[in-house]
């Protein structure tokens, strides 16, 4: 199968959907790969270690996406790209099409198989491609924070871990996933006062027995969250429920509670934010104010660390992009449901339940599209 790997256009985002050392084991499945000039340039992958690997480098975009079967990527394509896709052509990134109606009408357009990394399961129920991104996006929320709450960028100048006769900040996060998980062993690493939250009773008490009582545990309800989110100096919403829409779990009236300069860091504006106030920010610009509450909402978090996210990513979405090159969509997913549980998109017709459900989009039977 012809494979093709573009640079990525999306604001700031310098990942790249396949590694010098992805693209040697391609080659060695038997696979040509095409590579864009300069897409991984910005993270220490240049053109001639992709040459070397064994890939062809492809200067335009338009003759990549033309030429390959097979699109391997990071982000969601923008609209220039959903324009050179077509039907027969098969998309393997991230996609977050349910709070996106936009990207979803135009892949449905395309009449192209768009399997999204972030609805791909694994026999324990997890999500195995979205999971170190969450890693990232956890470890680097606490940081992304305590940037925003210095008084420069118009936070209230609060430093998060304290000083010795000064009390830290308080930190709370909502939800006990991989993101929470992560950016609370970071907020706690660093010396805040950190309150996670979650509904499941027994997750917290997995967390209680990993962290003891550095880490205080609130089963969530909605008192619960508008008291904790009145203490904090920071709230990190972690909150993530598969291919669907991020419920809203902080009200506009909910900043008015807060401290003026407290800051919101929203790791689910993927899916379309846990706060009210969330709308997509970018690197380039990724603050802005509410009600004198700073909020931080950048759509792909992970690109700020970029080298490290590609190597995390790719050690994992490599298997499943050999796996479509080896044995084409169809039969790759019908001997793996945790892979068809990442179609999303096929010629025309949404798949996915939790999207088709968020869109209102009525879906087509996966089971009669495998066989």
């Amino acid at each position: 199968m012809h494979i093709g790997v573009p640079k990525e256009i999306k604001n700031h985002e310098y990942r790249v959907g396949m590694t010098p050392a992805g693209v040697r084991e391609a080659v060695a499945h038997g696979h040509r790969v095409s590579v864009q000039s300069g897409a991984g340039a910005a993270i220490g992958f240049d053109d001639g270690q992709y040459r070397d690997a064994g890939a062809r480098i492809v200067v335009q975009a338009e003759k990549l996406f033309a030429d390959a079967e097979l699109i391997v990527k990071v982000k969601e394509p923008q609209p220039a790209e959903c324009a050179m896709m077509r039907q027969g052509q098969v998309l393997f990134t991230y996609l977050h099409l349910a709070p996106d109606p936009q990207q979803t009408q135009l892949l449905l357009k395309s009449g192209c198989t768009a399997i999204a990394y972030e609805t791909v399961t694994d026999d324990q129920g997890r999500l195995p491609l979205l999971a170190p991104m969450s890693e990232v996006a956890g470890r680097l929320a606490p940081q992304m924070g305590a940037y925003a709450l210095t008084k420069s960028v118009g936070g209230a100048g609060v430093l998060l871990g304290g000083v010795p006769g000064v009390l830290p900040a308080r930190v709370t996060v909502i939800g006990g996933g991989v993101v929470g998980e992560n950016a609370a062993k970071v907020a706690l690493g660093m010396g805040a006062d950190v309150t996670l939250i979650d509904t499941s009773k027994s997750r917290l008490q997995e967390l209680d027995g990993l962290y003891g009582p550095r880490l205080k545990t609130l089963q969530a309800n909605a008192d619960g969250i508008e008291r904790a989110v009145a203490d904090s100096d920071l709230v990190i919403g972690a909150v993530l429920v598969p291919g669907a829409k991020a419920p809203k779990l902080v009200s506009r009236a909910m900043l008015g509670l807060m401290r003026k300069g407290s800051v919101l860091v929203d790791v689910a504006i993927d899916q379309g934010g846990c706060f009210e106030t969330s709308r997509p920010t970018t690197h380039a610009e990724p603050l802005y104010e509410v009600d004198g509450i700073v909020h931080y909402c950048v759509a792909n978090m992970p690109g700020a660390v970029a080298r490290t996210a590609t190597l995390a990513l790719t050690a994992e979405t490599l298997r499943f992009a050999l796996r479509l090159a080896d044995l084409g969509w169809q039969r790759a997913c019908r001997e793996d449901r945790h892979l068809a549980n990442g179609l999303n998109v096929h010629q025309g017709r949404v798949v996915h339940p939790a999207v088709g459900a968020a869109l209102g989009i009525e879906c087509a039977p996966l089971a009669a599209l495998l066989q």
